[in-house]
């Protein structure tokens, strides 16, 4: 018998790509959840789910695929619950029978019950003090962060610090550059593009550089000529000027939120399981 361990607590909050098509549950539709009905046929008519290893394969295939990066740990957590919420979805639809008329399409049925469930979500009353704590909470996503221009020179081939230090030191003095090398320009680079990019050092190494000056800077991939252009401060957001864009924004967040309750609610009836990776 295959190992099964019980599944990680729910997260209390899903991350902001999970939100990323119009319906919650739906977000990445086929395209990341294609794992066919036929994973859990043996246990549709049960209480029983189990998030299998061909599951969490598949759906970290597919999200390295549309992230250029394999899911983190709490990434892998949000995957696994999104695709929990839609099989809870999928078996209280067939509960509801509301796959009559729909040949088994999983997708479809996911699509009516969760239509059901949003019959049952109701907007509270729109107050100014909700709106506005609700903004501070989430200025980040308003914000106009700080942006950096700067050139990395690409020496061909593999390089260690020492060349790049080297190569660093030929171009600050004014010499041409290696013939080898290409030039990459980046304009507008927000601090957040920065870290994931290049990582923390690397970012707060060019946040404190002195424009027109090449620098030996080390990222997570390896070391990097580089030199900053020009920046622009961080713009905090007025909550006035984007009080309509705030707005759709909390009503979408507190659907959303609600949603989130009445599938877990109903998930409670569920024993789920998430099965050990084969070794």
């Amino acid at each position: 018998m295959t190992p099964t361990a019980e599944a990680p607590p729910r997260p209390s909050g899903l991350p902001s790509w999970t939100r990323e098509p119009l319906l919650h549950f739906l977000l990445l539709g086929a395209a990341l959840f294609g794992v066919d009905r036929l994973l859990n046929r043996d246990t549709a008519g049960s209480n029983e789910i189990v998030i299998s290893a061909e599951v969490d394969r598949e759906a970290r295939e597919l999200f390295k695929a549309k992230r250029g990066h394999e899911p983190n740990a709490e990434e892998t957590a949000a995957l696994r619950q999104v695709w929990l919420d839609n099989e809870v979805l999928y078996r209280e639809g067939l509960a509801l029978q509301l796959d009559k008329g729909d040949t088994a399409i999983r997708e479809r049925v996911i699509f009516k019950a969760l239509s059901v469930v949003d019959g049952g979500t109701q907007l509270p009353p729109v107050k100014e003090a909700v709106l506005r704590d609700w903004f501070e909470k989430h200025r980040a996503r308003y914000d106009e962060p700080a942006r950096f221009d700067f050139q990395e020179a690409v020496l061909g081939g593999e390089s260690n610090e020492a060349d790049v230090r080297a190569f660093v030191d030929v171009l600050n003095n004014g010499v041409p550059g290696d013939t080898k090398a290409g030039l990459r320009v980046f304009k507008g680079r927000p601090h957040s593009n920065l870290l994931q990019s290049y990582g923390e050092d690397f970012a707060k190494a060019l946040e404190g550089a002195t424009v027109g000056q090449w620098l030996a800077l080390q990222s997570r991939e390896g070391w990097h000529a580089v030199r900053l252009d020009a920046t622009s401060g961080a713009r905090p957001a007025s909550f006035e000027a984007l009080r309509g864009v705030m707005l759709q924004d909390w009503t979408d967040a507190t659907l959303a939120a609600q949603r989130s309750a009445a599938v877990a609610a109903l998930a409670r009836k569920y024993t789920v399981k998430v099965e050990a990776p084969a070794p």
